[in-house]
Parts: C-alpha cells; sequence; structure tokens
C-alpha cells in the first residue's frame, strides 16, 4: 500500500518506520526542513517538506494513487483539514486523524472522517479497570455502517439502577445485546432484567445516540 502520513514528528516518524518494516511504500509531508532531513537520514528519502494541508503539496506528494493519507499532526484542526481536502480533491480511499481533544472527534465523524484516532480516550479505556470514571468504552465502530458497539457501565448513582431493562427509555436504533451482572454474569438481556450498579450493558447502536445512552445508562 502506499500510505502517505502528514505530520513529521515523533507520532509520525515512529509510524512511518512500523509501515516501512511492514513492506509499506510510505512518505512523510513535513513543514520542519530540520525534521525532514532527520527522517531522511534515518529512513531513507522518504521525506517530502512541505504543508500537508495545501493542495499542491499533496498533489506533488502522489495523493491521487495513495491508498491512504494518516494525519498526525499536533493540531487538530489542520489534520481535518488534511484528511478533508483528500477525501474531496483526490478521492483518498482512507482517511485517519490524530486527535489531540476528545470533545472535536463528534466533528469529525460528521465530516466524514474514516478513523480518528484519540490518545486521551485510548488511555482513558485503558484505565477503566482501576479508575472506573470513564462510562462509555467503544468497543467498535462501524462506521460504514454508522453503527458503533458500546461497553456502558452503570454507576451507583444512575437513574437506571432498580429498574427493568424495559422500563428504560433506550433510543431507537440501539440494542442492548449483552447485560454483565455483577450477581448473575453475562447473559442475553430480556426485557425484565433488573439494572444494578454496577452491571455493564453492551449496546449496539449509532453514534447520535451515543450521549443519550451515557444518559439513560449512567445520569451523566
Amino acid at each position: 500500500m502506499y500510505i502517505i502520513v502528514a505530520g513529521g514528528g515523533k507520532v509520525g516518524y515512529y509510524l512511518a518506520k512500523e509501515l516501512l518494516s511492514e513492506g509499506h511504500e510510505v512518505l512523510v509531508i513535513e513543514q520542519s526542513a530540520k525534521k525532514c532531513e532527520q527522517i531522511s537520514e534515518e529512513l531513507g528519502s522518504i521525506a517530502l517538506r512541505g504543508d500537508a494541508c495545501e493542495t499542491t503539496t499533496l498533489a506533488d506528494a502522489g495523493m491521487a494513487r495513495a491508498d491512504m493519507v494518516v494525519a498526525v499532526t499536533g493540531d487538530d484542526e489542520d489534520n481535518l483539514v488534511i484528511c478533508q481536502v483528500a477525501k474531496k480533491k483526490f478521492n483518498a480511499p482512507r482517511t485517519i486523524a490524530r486527535i489531540n481533544n476528545p470533545k472535536n472527534e463528534p466533528i469529525f465523524r460528521k465530516l466524514g472522517i474514516d478513523v480518528t484516532v484519540s490518545s486521551t480516550n485510548i488511555i482513558l479505556e485503558h484505565l477503566e479497570a482501576e479508575l472506573p470514571t470513564h462510562s462509555v468504552v467503544h468497543l467498535l465502530e462501524l462506521r460504514a455502517q454508522g453503527l458503533e458497539i458500546l461497553d456502558i457501565k452503570v454507576p451507583p448513582n444512575s437513574p437506571a439502577v432498580g429498574k427493568l431493562l424495559k422500563d428504560l427509555p433506550i433510543p431507537a436504533n440501539s440494542v442492548v445485546s449483552l447485560h454483565l451482572s455483577l450477581k448473575h454474569g453475562p447473559s442475553i438481556p430480556k426485557g425484565d432484567s433488573v439494572i444494578e450498579a454496577g452491571d455493564a450493558m453492551v449496546v449496539v447502536t449509532t453514534p447520535e445516540n451515543e450521549a443519550r445512552l451515557k444518559e439513560v445508562l449512567t445520569g451523566r
């Protein structure tokens, strides 16, 4: 595959290095002459100096034949622009964007970015077992189908505690597919399943219903 990496900082450097080791053709676009020189010295002639937000730079990089563009600069707005230009001007088959502020993720989704990676959310999800303050974990996102699978933990102060599943205002186009009960273990949920504090619900839903599901099952 031909993969264009926008951003030659530490993330872009190590990403390019790993992709090269897997046999992919890689080009890194970076504005800093010093970083371009370092990349070229250590990884070979794979660095192009320029602004990846500009159409001319992407054209010089061969975006028309690229299989994927990965925007990993330190600026969320730049990453969004890079992916949008790649999509709209060059019909890039796949775009991946790094997000520094998790609150920007819905914007990237609405604007058609294929995959977003938030290091903040990844760290929070790994901390979930030790610090259960991050109540919603994204298990899988099926963007092509407009669906995602969430693991939602029910805190003690949730309005859902003590209620039957059938009595909860679960949003339309959402299916509770698994009930992980602290008392009874995992089960296929039924309408008369009682929700208890500490339980976890695996839900298949649409991205726009995530906030409502979080409110129903956690109260937050």
